[in-house]
């Protein structure tokens, strides 16, 4: 396998201004994130982006029970964040698993934004990142996600 098959890469279009599409990205994530995608054990009422560098990634259960993603590695708007993705392969957090999820935000027009994210170092899934990489490209995947926030933005 080499390098780049071990990154995911996805993109979209926003008719929104780069501030305005990276705040739907982040503060407004609850309103666009596809509720089935959780990995706690209730169902999901939140999903949460604290918004700085070092902040948490997680989910709140309707039971008010908590679930960590990750974190943000590093945190620049309106270009751009780096979320540390420490879910693995059986979907549960693993706090010694960081792989990268890069999201930028880059303006082609003042009302006009191209939103480019690449999931990386999927190699740290080890026997298992080639079937990783395989759902992050999958339906319902990366492109799914960035469509329905894409959707959200207008």
């Amino acid at each position: 396998m080499t390098m780049t098959d071990n990154v995911v890469r996805k993109s979209v279009v926003v008719d929104a201004p780069v501030d305005k599409a990276f705040r739907v990205f982040t503060e407004a994530i609850d309103r666009w994130w596809i509720r089935q995608h959780h990995i706690g054990s209730a169902e999901l009422a939140e999903v949460v982006i604290e918004p700085r560098a070092g902040g948490r990634w997680y989910e709140r259960g309707v039971d008010g029970s908590e679930c960590d993603w990750g974190h943000v590695i590093r945190w620049d708007p309106p270009e751009g964040l780096v979320l540390a993705w420490q879910i693995d392969a059986t979907w549960h957090f693993d706090p010694a698993l960081v792989t990268e999820v890069e999201v930028r935000f880059v303006a082609e027009s003042p009302l006009r934004t191209k939103v480019e994210l690449e999931h990386r170092l999927l190699e740290r899934f080890g026997d298992a990142s080639e079937s990783m990489r395989a759902g992050f490209e999958s339906e319902g995947g990366w492109q799914t996600l960035l469509e329905v926030f894409a959707a959200a933005t207008r």
